[in-house]
C-alpha cells in the first residue's frame, strides 16, 4: 500500500489555497513525480521509528515542493528510500526511487562540492545494492577524489573491490576507513576481509566489535549481530549462533532475518516443522527471496513437490521483478538453477554472464567450479577452484568442494 493519500491531498490543499488553478495542477504533478513511501507491514513498525520515517518523508517532500531547486531534501529522501529498502525488502520500488532523486541531486549540486560528494557517495551505495559493482566503483572513486577524508566512502570502495575480486585494494581501503573512523561499519568490513583470508577467529572478534559499537535496537546493530551469528553458524558453533539470533529479537521482535536464521538452526537440528514455521513467518514480513529459497529447499528435502513447485514459481517472479528494477541477479539465478532445480546448463549460462563482469571474484569462481563438478567436468572445474581458494578462505562449502574434487 502506498503512503496514505490523505497526506498528499492535505498538502496539496494547503499549498494551493493561495495559488491559481494552473499552479495547483503543477504542484499536484510535482508531488506525483516524487517517489512514494510504501506503507510498512505492521510487524515492521518498530515503536516510534515508523512515525519518524513518515514525518521525515512528508517534511522533505514538502520542502521540495516549496524549493524545487534544493539538493538537501533529495539527499534526505534518498536516505529514507535506502533505509526502507533494507527494512522492508521492497528493493524493486526503493532503489530506483533513490537513484531517481540522487540523479536529480547530481544535476543540481555542481556549485556545492559537499552536496555533490554526498550524492555521489550515496549513489555508489545504491549501485552496490543493485549489484552494479563496476558502476559503483566508478562513482565511489569520483567521490573519494572530492573528499578523501570521509570514512564511509572508503566502505563503498571496500565493498566494490571485494565484489570485483580486487582483494588487495579492498584491504587497503578498509585500512583507510578504520583509521578515519573505527565504528560498526568499519569493523564489519574488517571482519569480512579477515574471514575471506581464512582468519575466522579474527573475523568473529571484529564483528563482535561492530556489534558493541552499535546502538541497541537499530537496524544496523541487528544486521551486525546477525552477521556475527552467521559466522558462528557457518563454522559449527550453532549454540552461539542461536544466542546471537535470539538476542536480536529482544530489541527487534519481528526482525525477519533473525527469524529465518533461527529456522536454519532448527533445520540443522532436524526440527523441520519449526524450520518451516520460521521461514514462513519471515517471508510473511518481507518479500526476501532467500527466505523462499530456504522454503523451497526444505520442501524438496521432504519430497513435497506441489509446495516446491509453487515456491519456485514465486521465486522466479520475484527475481524477474528485481531484474526489471535494475537489480543484477544472475548469480542468484545461477544458484537457483544449480542447487534447487539441478539444471546445470542454465546455471552455467547465468554464472558465465557474471564471470564476464567479475572474473576475479572468488564466490563466482567457486560457483563455476561447483557447476562443472556437477557436470562431471573436473578439468574445467579445477582452475576455477584454484582461483576461488587463492585468499585461503576456510569456508566449509569451499573446503567440501576441494575435497570432493580431490577424490576424483
Amino acid at each position: 500500500m502506498h503512503f496514505p493519500k490523505y497526506i498528499l491531498i492535505a498538502l496539496v490543499l494547503v499549498i494551493s489555497a493561495c495559488q491559481p488553478q494552473e499552479k495547483t495542477e503543477d504542484l499536484a504533478e510535482f508531488f506525483s513525480a516524487i517517489p512514494s513511501l510504501l506503507d510498512r507491514p505492521s510487524d515492521l513498525r518498530y515503536e516510534k521509528e515508523w512515525e519518524q520515517v513518515q514525518s521525515n518523508y512528508v517534511r522533505y517532500r514538502n520542502e521540495l515542493v516549496e524549493h524545487a531547486e534544493k539538493v538537501k531534501p533529495r539527499l534526505k529522501l534518498a536516505e529514507i528510500y535506502t533505509h526502507e529498502a533494507r527494512v522492508t525488502g521492497e528493493h524493486g520500488h526503493y532503489y530506483p526511487a533513490a537513484l531517481k532523486v540522487l540523479d536529480e541531486a547530481l544535476t543540481r549540486s555542481q556549485q556545492n562540492p559537499d552536496e555533490q560528494f554526498q550524492a555521489l557517495a550515496m549513489k555508489a551505495g545504491v549501485l552496490l545494492s543493485l549489484h552494479q559493482f563496476a558502476e559503483a566503483l566508478a562513482a565511489g572513486q569520483e567521490a573519494v577524489a572530492m573528499n578523501p577524508y570521509n570514512a564511509q566512502i572508503y566502505g563503498v570502495l571496500v565493498d566494490a573491490y571485494v565484489e570485483l575480486g580486487q582483494y588487495d585494494q579492498a584491504v587497503a581501503m578498509a585500512d583507510k576507513m578504520i583509521s578515519i573512523r573505527p565504528d560498526l561499519r568499519s569493523y564489519a568490513r574488517i571482519s569480512y576481509l579477515r574471514e575471506l583470508h581464512g582468519d575466522v577467529e579474527g573475523a568473529i572478534e571484529a564483528m563482535q566489535l561492530a556489534v558493541d559499537a552499535g546502538y541497541p535496537g537499530y537496524e544496523q546493530t541487528a544486521w551486525a549481530r546477525l552477521t556475527l551469528g552467521d559466522l558462528y553458524a557457518q563454522y559449527g558453533e550453532l549454540e552461539k549462533a542461536e544466542v546471537a539470533y535470539e538476542r536480536i529479537l529482544v530489541d527487534r521482535p519481528d526482525y525477519p532475518f533473525a527469524i529465518a536464521a533461527l529456522g536454519e538452526i532448527a533445520e540443522q537440528k532436524g526440527d523441520l516443522a519449526s524450520a518451516e514455521e520460521k521461514y514462513l513467518q519471515a517471508a510473511k514480513i518481507i518479500p526476501e527471496f532467500s527466505f523462499y529459497e530456504k522454503l523451497a529447499a526444505l520442501y524438496q528435502k521432504q519430497n513435497r513437490q506441489t509446495e516446491f513447485d509453487q515456491t519456485i514459481a514465486e521465486l522466479k517472479v520475484m527475481l524477474a521483478e528485481d531484474q526489471e528494477a535494475g537489480h543484477v541477479m544472475d548469480l542468484e539465478l545461477s544458484h537457483l538453477h544449480a542447487e534447487l532445480l539441478g539444471d546445470y546448463e542454465t546455471a552455467l549460462e547465468y554464472a558465465q554472464k557474471v564471470y564476464e563482469r567479475r572474473p576475479d571474484n572468488i564466490d563466482i569462481n567457486q560457483t563455476l567450479a561447483y557447476i562443472y563438478h556437477k557436470q562431471n567436468r573436473p578439468a574445467l572445474a579445477a582452475p576455477h577452484l584454484q582461483r576461488a581458494a587463492r585468499t585461503n578462505s576456510q569456508h566449509p562449502e569451499l573446503l567440501a568442494l576441494q575435497q570432493s574434487l580431490a577424490s576424483l
